[in-house]
């Protein structure tokens, strides 16, 4: 996410993965592989050459923080490595299946919603903001 930020914030211009890691305190190689994920589903494109790099194949406002979580780390919910609607439980937890559903829709509502413009810019949607907001938001559990 860090990298696809970082592409964002100097959308349209390349950026050098050494640069992206440097700014965001992480190793080249581990950027490398996430730029390699981020490449492979048409999110970013490198470019060859002195003043090579990589940059966001569309504009940041119009890629959502979803887009670049699946390219990355794959669907969204997972249960036993399995989509949630694959999932199927007898007796008791017969309707389980029903609520890992909710929790991947719930999920999409946020990061579908969020581009990487709004987040580089730090101006959410308001029902994002709103999710912040509540009392125990901020709070583990």
């Amino acid at each position: 996410m860090r990298a696809a930020l970082g592409l964002a914030a100097s959308y349209p211009a390349t950026v050098s993965a050494q640069t992206l890691a440097d700014a965001q305190g992480m190793p080249r190689k581990f950027l490398e592989a996430v730029l390699a994920d981020l490449r492979r589903a048409g999110l970013v494109q490198g470019v060859r050459g002195a003043e090579g790099g990589y940059l966001l194949r569309q504009p940041p406002d119009q890629i959502t923080v979803g887009s670049v979580l699946r390219a990355v780390d794959g669907p969204l919910a997972g249960v036993r490595g399995m989509r949630p609607e694959e999932t199927a439980y007898e007796g008791t937890a017969a309707h389980l299946s029903e609520l890992w559903v909710a929790v991947r829709s719930a999920v999409r509502g946020v990061v579908d919603e969020v581009t990487l413009a709004q987040l580089v810019s730090g101006r959410l949607p308001a029902r994002v903001r709103k999710l912040t907001a509540t009392p125990d938001a901020w709070l583990p559990r």
